[in-house]
């Protein structure tokens, strides 16, 4: 039997049919209820819950802690409504996205090799129109054919196109499509912006970003966006790989590190021994090395579940708030040695 919600900011109730969860009823309604992964592992959905009763499917201690549990807290993306209930998501008291999510009708510009398996995807809007989303959102992709899937903007927003990076996943039905099928002059839909794991521009203290992956993608829009907008906080990049042939852009973030003094970029290698040229081991021994303090800091994260979930306990026991940590979490069965 459906639920009645009542949430607070939307100023309105919905119904969650049996089996559902709260985010998923909210986000097929029409709701930007704030969320990221929708798996229980970035907390970015972390809600108050004002009456009534839900269960909740399993999730990770860093997305919410048994004391947050405890306090009326809990995930809209697994939470399953057991009666009617008043939720409210939790406001930060400093940036909001307010962009409507729109969907754009584009075409394929370019394909281009990143590795060996990451593919960047240019796609262009009609002419005179602009794309509007915050630096490190994502938004669904649909491919002429194929399940709609999410990827994260890589590029600055107010420009002309969506810049891309898929990863290939053998059996992906998406990414198959992306490596093998993509042409130039291929029509694709885009709706978005989705994601609140966005730069906050707001923030004043330093900055982490911890990418693995092709999850460099929004955390390359966020880092630009960042120093295009003149912050001068430190702003610290820890980009990790398994071996050198996965990574990518180091001479763009190496050009930005020589350009802009507040900013350090350290790629990290956790598979590869024989090279001198890069940091070797885990991309968060690195950061446990580097920065026993990070009290006052803002991080964000993109990349596989292991890396978010060790790097995401380990800024808390370095100081980091849990509302100071923005992750969005990129699952491919092949990510889960960072």
């Amino acid at each position: 039997m459906a639920k009645r919600i009542d949430i607070r900011q939307a100023a309105r109730s919905i119904l969650v049919p049996e089996g559902k969860t709260i985010l998923e009823a909210a986000l097929e309604e029409g709701i930007a209820y704030p969320h990221g992964c929708r798996s229980g592992r970035c907390g970015s959905c972390k809600s108050r819950l004002l009456d009534g009763k839900v269960d909740l499917l399993p999730h990770t201690p860093f997305s919410l802690t048994d004391e947050e549990r405890a306090q009326g807290l809990i995930l809209a993306c697994r939470a399953l409504p057991l009666a009617d209930c008043g939720v409210a998501w939790l406001d930060e008291a400093e940036e909001q996205s307010d962009i409507p999510i729109q969907t754009y009708r584009t075409k394929v510009a370019a394909v281009d090799h990143l590795t060996h398996d990451i593919r960047k995807i240019r796609l262009e809007v009609a002419i005179g129109e602009a794309v509007s989303f915050k630096a490190g959102q994502y938004a669904q992709v649909r491919f002429n054919g194929v399940p709609a899937r999410d990827y994260s903007m890589a590029n600055q927003p107010g420009r002309s196109h969506f810049e891309f990076y898929i990863r290939h996943v053998p059996g992906g039905a998406a990414s198959e499509h992306a490596v093998g099928t993509l042409r130039v002059g291929d029509k694709v839909l885009v709706r978005g912006p989705l994601g609140s794991a966005f730069l906050r521009e707001q923030h004043t203290g330093p900055i982490l970003a911890v990418a693995g992956g092709s999850g460099l993608a929004p955390i390359k829009s966020i880092v630009e966006m960042a120093l295009a907008s003149g912050l001068r906080q430190p702003i610290h990049l820890y980009f990790g790989a398994r071996t050198a042939r996965d990574l990518y852009l180091t001479e763009h973030f190496g050009l930005l590190a020589s350009t802009y003094g507040n900013f350090e970029f350290v790629p990290v290698l956790s598979e590869e021994r024989g090279s001198a040229r890069f940091r070797k081991g885990f991309v968060t021994t690195a950061i446990a090395e580097d920065l026993p303090d990070l009290d006052g800091w803002k991080a964000y994260m993109a990349g596989p579940p292991a890396m978010i979930e060790t790097a995401g306990s380990l800024l808390q026991d370095r100081g980091v708030r849990n509302e100071d940590i923005h992750a969005d979490v990129f699952f491919t069965p092949e990510d889960t040695t960072i």
